[in-house]
């Protein structure tokens, strides 16, 4: 669940953290990830499974992917983060993310992890009392931010899809609003907040190893081993699983669906968690009766 939520909130995170990452590595890591199409006659949607924080020092363009870039009229993306502007990020965490009468952060987690809580705040550079008027949920966010600047990881994939189609003066759209998306961390009980929020703080050194694993699966397009990684991180909670995965990719199977019946071409670029396992949303598109060719 801790690992999870680290990749699910990470564009959030990565746009609340202060400071930057770690100066590249001088070795370049080449990555070929996954890439699908489903169409009709008229239609085609490439679908790109991202990883949403990356060391810079992987390079992970090839021309199957420049060539859907290029002919795709409009990205997709799961929700628009403007990291240069996040006003409408700000908003959405305004709106959703305080509460009245909450009991001060440290309180929310067991008396163990008091300490590994005050240095993550200490880090953050958030005053703690504006921590305690937060939810539980909102908190971890801000200080996950601390866990990409210690791992030293840069931008993710979407931030450097967004330049390219903004400078061929291509629309961007998303699936989910800043709102929508945070609505669905809101809507988690306080058990599982609390969980979020001690892997926020962790200090398990496992977070790295397990990281380096995700990228490698991402990188060689092992699509069988992101949905390993994925289903380990869900096992017994039933609650995440529906909440942050099975329900959003049931939504955006219905939009895909959807777009089909408009003319043109997408590309649709989504966490590559999404789009691996037996509940992603390819495997819900072809129930439904589609036909999606693996590109890459």
């Amino acid at each position: 669940m801790k690992k999870l939520f680290q990749r699910l909130f990470a564009p959030v995170a990565a746009v609340l953290a202060f400071g930057s990452a770690t100066a590249a590595s001088a070795r370049t890591t080449v990555a070929r990830p996954a890439l699908w199409e489903v169409s009709d006659p008229d239609t085609t949607i490439y679908l790109f499974g991202t990883i949403h924080r990356l060391p810079e020092d992987v390079q992970w363009r090839t021309p199957k992917l420049d060539q859907a870039v290029a002919s795709a009229q409009e990205l997709v993306v799961e929700t628009i983060v403007d990291e240069k502007n996040p006003a409408s990020l700000m908003q959405a965490m305004v709106k959703l993310g305080f509460g009245q009468g909450l009991p001060p952060l440290a309180d929310r987690v067991p008396a163990a992890q008091r300490p590994a809580l005050a240095a993550a705040i200490a880090k953050s550079g958030f005053p703690p009392t504006a921590l305690d008027r937060m939810k539980t949920w909102t908190a971890a966010i801000i200080l996950l931010g601390n866990k990409f600047k210690e791992l030293g990881l840069g931008g993710g994939v979407e931030g450097v899809l967004k330049g390219d189609f903004s400078a061929r003066g291509k629309p961007i759209g998303e699936l989910e609003s800043n709102v929508e998306q945070l609505g669905f961390f809101d809507r988690l009980p306080e058990t599982a907040q609390r969980a979020l929020l001690e892997g926020a703080i962790s200090q398990d050194k496992s977070i790295d190893t397990d990281f380096a694993g995700m990228l490698k699966a991402w990188s060689n397009g092992d699509v069988q081993g992101i949905a390993r990684s994925f289903d380990r991180d869900l096992a017994g909670t039933p609650v995440l699983q529906q909440s942050l995965i099975g329900q959003r990719n049931a939504n955006w199977s219905k939009w895909i669906e959807r777009r089909l019946a408009q003319p043109g071409a997408v590309l649709v670029a989504v966490g590559a968690g999404h789009l691996a396992g037996k509940d992603s949303v390819l495997e819900m598109l072809k129930r439904d009766g589609y036909k999606v060719r693996r590109l890459q």
